[in-house]
């Protein structure tokens, strides 16, 4: 049995059938949801016979050529095992911003246009058509045009090449790169080798915005090219407290692959539309990740957190999650919260922000663990009068060991080559961090 009932959210078929394309409208219309093929009323997985990949292909074919608008982003189809003897495939829906969808050949009318109202689809009336479609976002990236049009891609290529795709001539097109006048879009601008678009990374001293230590832009590029910069140097702060007892310990400051995911996720979900950019910060004690927009529409805070999705962006999302960098629709902040708890979230009404707590350092707490460490008896003294005083100087230290100055800066030199400390900020103002 699988541990989900039908509902709105959720749909249990036996077989593909030819009532499939209207189960998958009724979701794009109504906020997104999950249809499971091989699985009975009840919930109780009975398995797929025959060939399961034709099926799968079968599936994505339905939904791509047979309704409208594009549904390109808007779906994940994933083959996978009960009990590791029966298959089942999971067909994940998101909520589209081009509604009504439609069947396609046939129009937005009664007939073609379906909802989802409890555990079953209705045919939408012509007052609710209308009212989808005048509410229509008009305004998507998609329709956007390129503030360039001498766009090249040789970035993006390389890195769909890498991830095993064959690019063709008709790569761009495939990609929604152009506006119905045939002019690159916004999209494509994003996803340009060049563009006018910045991704900012800030660090700071302390917990506050007051004394900034470090501001990079990584951006002015591809999008991918940008999210793996990001990616990289949120990878480097992520410093290991080592702890040393019996055994070594390393304990990173975060969690990477739930914080993976909440960067993607700011970057696909963010409202481009308005200029506004994601901002990553680093402070002593935690990440700040912050994304424009609020919450996509026709979903609600609760849904948001359980994973529900309603890409703002879904030719973005098409596009991470051919190269990897994102994974099934809706699972990322599911992940996430396996990690961190709800309350890392804050939602504004034009803006979402995700502060993400580092763990605590205890070792740098516990003085007596300086006794353990294999260095020097005057290496340990300096880190025991560092952790009291992170901001001491080396004149200081040399008067209170009784020491001369160069013998401080000599084993300064082999405590910094040996990972135990390091510089944060400038020599006038800056301060000394521990970091075993």
């Amino acid at each position: 049995m699988l541990e989900v009932i039908e509902d709105k959210r959720t749909e249990f078929k036996t077989k593909l059938t030819d009532k499939f394309e209207k189960e998958v409208i009724s979701f794009l219309n109504t906020g997104g949801g999950t249809i499971y093929i091989g699985v009975n009323d009840t919930g109780e997985v009975v398995g797929i016979d025959g060939n399961i990949d034709l099926m799968e292909q079968q599936i994505k074919d339905k939904i791509k050529n047979n309704i409208m608008p594009s549904t390109l982003g808007l779906f994940d189809v994933v083959v996978k095992y009960f009990d590791e003897t029966k298959k089942y495939i999971e067909v994940v829906i998101a909520g589209g911003n081009q509604r009504p969808y439609y069947l396609k050949g046939m129009g937005m009318t009664p007939d073609s246009c379906f909802i989802r109202v409890g555990s079953s689809i209705e045919s939408m009336n012509e007052e609710m058509i209308l009212n989808l479609f005048s509410n229509r976002a008009r305004y998507t990236l998609k329709n956007i045009k390129s503030p360039h049009q001498d766009l090249k891609f040789q970035t993006l290529k390389m890195f769909y090449i890498e991830s095993g795709y064959k690019i063709t001539d008709n790569f761009l097109k495939q990609l929604d790169f152009y506006t119905l006048n045939n002019e690159f879009n916004y999209i494509a601008y994003l996803f340009a080798d060049e563009n006018n678009i910045p991704i900012l990374f800030a660090k700071y001293d302390g917990n506050d915005v007051y004394n900034l230590i470090e501001n990079e832009n990584f951006g002015y590029c591809s999008l991918i090219e940008a999210t793996k910069k990001i990616l990289a140097k949120i990878q480097i702060e992520n410093r290991i407290y080592t702890k040393i007892e019996t055994t070594r310990k390393e304990i990173k400051m975060f969690d990477y692959d739930a914080v993976k995911e909440l960067v993607t996720n700011a970057l696909v979900h963010n409202d481009w539309s308005n200029g506004y950019v994601p901002k990553f910060e680093i402070f002593d004690s935690k990440l700040v990740i912050s994304s424009n927009g609020g919450i996509q529409e026709g979903v609600t805070q609760k849904e948001f957190l359980e994973g529900y999705s309603n890409p703002r962006n879904p030719e973005i999302m098409r596009v991470f999650r051919d190269l990897d960098l994102v994974e099934q629709l809706g699972t990322g902040i599911r992940r996430a919260l396996k990690t961190y708890s709800r309350d890392i979230f804050e939602f504004f009404p034009n803006h979402i922000r995700v502060t993400i707590p580092f763990k605590e350092n205890k070792f740098m707490k516990e003085k007596n663990n300086f006794e353990k460490l294999d260095i020097s008896q005057i290496q340990k003294n300096i880190l025991k009068l560092i952790s009291d005083n992170p901001s001491i100087t080396q004149d200081e230290l040399a008067l209170k060991l009784n020491v001369t100055r160069r013998t401080i800066i000599r084993n300064f030199k082999l405590l910094i080559e040996g990972d135990y400390i390091r510089r944060v900020g400038n020599n006038k103002n800056g301060k000394w961090q521990i970091l075993q």
